[in-house]
C-alpha cells in the first residue's frame, strides 16, 4: 500500500509536468513532433488525474498510519504544488489574458504613436488597426469588423500576425490560448476542443483536425502609413488593466528585445532573422529583410506568379503585388509604384496613367525559423 502512494505521487508529478512540457517553450519540447501525445494527455487529463490521486488516497492510509509522517507529507505537498503551478501559473491562458475591453479611437483621438507597427485589416468598407505591442501580449483580440466577427492574432515567438474569422463549419466559436506547437501559438475552440495553429489557422489535433479557419487579408505597417492609406480607420488603444505588460513589449517590434524567444538576429537567414514570406502560385518563398531594405523593391516570381515586393519609406511598411508577366518591371520612389503605363499608391490604386489597379498579395513578416517550419518547401530569395 505504501508503494501505491509513492507510485501515485510519481505518476501525478510526471503527468502534470509532461502535460505542460509538450505545449510550452521548454528545453527541447518545441523541436519535437509531440502534438498527438500532448493532445492525448490533455484529452484524458481528468481520467489520469483521478487514477493517480486515487492511488495516493488509498496508499495514504498506510503511509500516514506510521509515526514518521513528514516524508510522505513532503511528497504530498510537492505533488500538490506542481499540480497547482502547471495548471494556474504555467498555463498559457493564465499568463496571457484577453483585454477586458477593446477600446478603439479614430485618428483624431488616437493616442498610439505613429511609428508603432500595427496589423491592419479591412472588411466591408471598414478598416481597423491593431498595434503589435498590444496584440503581441494578448495573442488574440476578438472584435467585429464590417459586421463580421474577427480574431486578430499575433505570436511573438514566431513574429506572425494573422487575422481569422472564428467560424467553424458555419458557426462562430470562441478560442482560448492553450499553448504552442513548434514555437507557434496554439488555440483551442470551445465547441470541440480541437487545437488550431496560429501561423495558418489549421486544426492540428482533435475532432476537426485538418480543417482551416477562414483568413482575412491583413497588412503589417506603421500606424502612420496605415492612416495615410485609411484615414477613417479606427485604432485599438491600450487597455489600462494591462499597461505594465504593454510596457514590457515596447522594444519588441523594433527587434531590440532581449528575450531568447523573441529577440532578433541582425544577420540574414538565422533562426531569428526577419523574412517576408509570400504564398502564390502553389508555392512559398521567403525574402530576406536585410536585402529588401537595400533594394527597396524586388521583382521576382513565386511559383508561377510574377510578383513585386516593396518596402515603404518608413522602413517598416511592406507590400506585395502580382504583376502581369515576368518582363514587366515595377519601379518605386516616394512611396509611389510605377509600371510601364501608370503610377499607383501603396494599396495598388491607380493614381495616373491607364490600366487597372494592381492586385495585392498578402505578405507576412516573420522569423525565418517560423516560415521554414510551416512552409518546408519554401524557396529563398
Amino acid at each position: 500500500m505504501k508503494r501505491l502512494f509513492y507510485f501515485g505521487i510519481i505518476g501525478i508529478i510526471l503527468f502534470e509536468i509532461a502535460k505542460v512540457y509538450f505545449i510550452m517553450p521548454m528545453p527541447g519540447s518545441q523541436r519535437m513532433n509531440s502534438i498527438d501525445t500532448a493532445y492525448f494527455l490533455h484529452t484524458w487529463r481528468w481520467v489520469l488525474r483521478a487514477f493517480f490521486w486515487a492511488m495516493i488516497v488509498v496508499g495514504g492510509f498506510s503511509v500516514f498510519s506510521v509515526k514518521t509522517k513528514w516524508l510522505p507529507a513532503i511528497f504530498l505537498l510537492l505533488a500538490g504544488g506542481i499540480t497547482y503551478a502547471t495548471n494556474f501559473e504555467m498555463a498559457a491562458d493564465t499568463m496571457f489574458y484577453q483585454p477586458s475591453q477593446v477600446i478603439q479611437h479614430n485618428a483624431a483621438t488616437n493616442k498610439v504613436g505613429m511609428d508603432r507597427l500595427i496589423i491592419g485589416v479591412e472588411a466591408n468598407g471598414e478598416a481597423k488597426a491593431y498595434p503589435i505591442q498590444y496584440i503581441g501580449y494578448h495573442h488574440q483580440v476578438r472584435d467585429v469588423l464590417g459586421g463580421k466577427p474577427v480574431m486578430v492574432t499575433y505570436c511573438t515567438v514566431c513574429r506572425t500576425g494573422r487575422v481569422f474569422e472564428p467560424v467553424v463549419d458555419g458557426k462562430t466559436d470562441v478560442f482560448r490560448l492553450v499553448g504552442m506547437d513548434h514555437f507557434n501559438a496554439m488555440f483551442e475552440d470551445s465547441e470541440t476542443g480541437s487545437w488550431w495553429r496560429q501561423a495558418n489557422g489549421e486544426a492540428i489535433a482533435g475532432p476537426l483536425k485538418g480543417k482551416m479557419l477562414p483568413e482575412l487579408a491583413s497588412t503589417q505597417t506603421s500606424l502612420g502609413q496605415w492612416l495615410k492609406l485609411h484615414p477613417n480607420s479606427k485604432v485599438m488603444q491600450p487597455d489600462p488593466v494591462y499597461q505594465t505588460q504593454y510596457d514590457s513589449m515596447s522594444r519588441y517590434e523594433s527587434g531590440r528585445g532581449k528575450s531568447v524567444l523573441t529577440r532578433t538576429d541582425s544577420l540574414s537567414w538565422k533562426d531569428k532573422s526577419w523574412v517576408v514570406g509570400i504564398r502564390a502560385g502553389g508555392a512559398a518563398k521567403a525574402f530576406d529583410w536585410n536585402r529588401l531594405k537595400k533594394e527597396r523593391i524586388i521583382n521576382d516570381r513565386v511559383g508561377n506568379v510574377p510578383i513585386a515586393l516593396l518596402l515603404g519609406a518608413d522602413n517598416n511598411s511592406f507590400f506585395a503585388f502580382e504583376k502581369g508577366d515576368d518582363d514587366e518591371v515595377f519601379t518605386f520612389r516616394n512611396d509611389t509604384i510605377f509600371t510601364k503605363n501608370s503610377a499607383h499608391n501603396l494599396l495598388g490604386k491607380r493614381l495616373t496613367g491607364t490600366g487597372n489597379n494592381l492586385k495585392r498579395i498578402t505578405a507576412y513578416q516573420e522569423f525565418w525559423h517560423s516560415w521554414r517550419t510551416f512552409h518546408p518547401e519554401t524557396g529563398r530569395y
